[in-house]
């Protein structure tokens, strides 16, 4: 196996394209065609990262935060993050971040803090915005079948929960084959009236040129004609943070005595219990204080995250529970969950989850 393999499994469930205009997300040290000798899972490349890595022989750490998110200038080994890439190149060791791209997901960051969490139905806290199409194509009524099963295999026609999903119209199209052209039906120079069906589906940005690209290769026609518009649909598949409910509600301090002990959390900050009872709970993976108003709007019980700073906890205005639970404490799972991802996946190499805490905080 090669860097490549597992690289472009994880890139298919979690596109970088889907990353957050500040990441930094994908191979940022290495060569992705090297052979695979083993992968380490992380929350956080440090330099222990890179030794234990070097112990058990592995060449690939997959590490959900980027090392690397401003440009760097120089690598005279200064700092942590020089001194991880000079000993990363020095014992070819490939370094790969799945960030926000995992924080996105459906299945990603949030949906392992929905399962240990028990939460039931989780969905998409707040929608990505941009990232859906609508690719229509005019196609002879004979291969209006054949092209849409093409278009569906590439990635598009899929809503929510439904997959295969289309919208055939049934008319005429006219054309008047040139001298040069090699018409599929028709004759040179003479006007041609053909039975065509208009096919339409929703394509997400991941996969619009790869659905377009087997669209061209299966069509019959040399020139083909299709539009491209982009829909102002919010990507209900797509986005930041989750809420979902619980299948009983919980008395208040019942569920922080339960998150706490789930999270191993050396403290939770929280403000006053407004609520008796908790059920719809909102959550996000790391720093999520931006999506507060969202889990207001939606009327969570409580919203749990990491990261709130002092003035922030005023903006629950005794309308939610603001639960910080911690940075790390958010996210510590999400090597288990990539772990679970591969394994699945693949059973022929190495792979773990790191031993090392990499949490910078203690509580004391």
């Amino acid at each position: 196996m090669r860097i490549y393999d597992v690289v472009s499994y994880l890139e298919s469930l979690f596109p970088t394209s889907s990353q957050a205009s500040f990441d930094n997300c994908g191979l940022l040290v290495g060569d992705i065609q090297n052979q695979l000798s083993g992968a380490l899972i992380c929350l956080d490349c440090t330099e222990e990262i890179i030794e234990e890595a070097i112990d058990q022989g592995r060449n690939l750490i997959i590490a959900h935060h980027p090392i690397i998110f401003k440009g760097v200038k120089k690598i005279t080994g200064s700092n942590s993050i020089e001194r991880i890439i000079i000993k990363a190149i020095k014992h070819n060791i490939s370094i790969y971040a799945i960030h926000t791209n995992l924080d996105h997901s459906l299945i990603g960051v949030n949906a392992e803090i929905a399962r240990r969490l028990g939460v039931i139905f989780p969905r998409i806290l707040q929608p990505s915005e941009h990232r859906l199409y609508k690719l229509s194509v005019f196609v002879p009524a004979s291969h209006q079948a054949i092209l849409t099963s093409v278009m569906f295999h590439s990635g598009a026609g899929k809503i929510g929960n439904y997959s295969e999903c289309s919208f055939v119209s049934v008319g005429n199209g006219t054309y008047t084959p040139l001298e040069g052209a090699d018409p599929f039906v028709g004759e040179i120079g003479i006007s041609h009236n053909e039975e065509e069906m208009k096919v339409d589906v929703l394509v997400t940005k991941h996969v619009l040129n790869k659905v377009i690209q087997a669209m061209l290769e299966a069509h019959p026609y040399e020139e083909v004609a299709y539009d491209v518009l982009e829909l102002q649909n919010k990507n209900l598949s797509e986005g930041t943070g989750m809420i979902g409910e619980l299948e009983e509600p919980m008395d208040s301090l019942t569920f922080l005595a339960k998150l706490k002990q789930s999270f191993h959390c050396g403290s939770i900050r929280h403000t006053d219990l407004i609520h008796s009872k908790i059920q719809r709970i909102a959550f996000c993976g790391g720093s999520g204080s931006f999506l507060l108003n969202d889990a207001i709007q939606q009327k969570a019980d409580i919203y749990i995250t990491g990261d709130f700073k002092y003035h922030e906890f005023f903006d629950a205005e005794n309308k939610i529970i603001i639960a910080d639970i911690g940075h790390y404490e958010s996210e510590q799972f999400t090597s288990d969950l990539i772990y679970r991802i591969l394994t699945e996946k693949f059973v022929n190499f190495a792979i773990s989850v790191t031993k090392v805490n990499t949490n910078p905080i203690n509580y004391f």
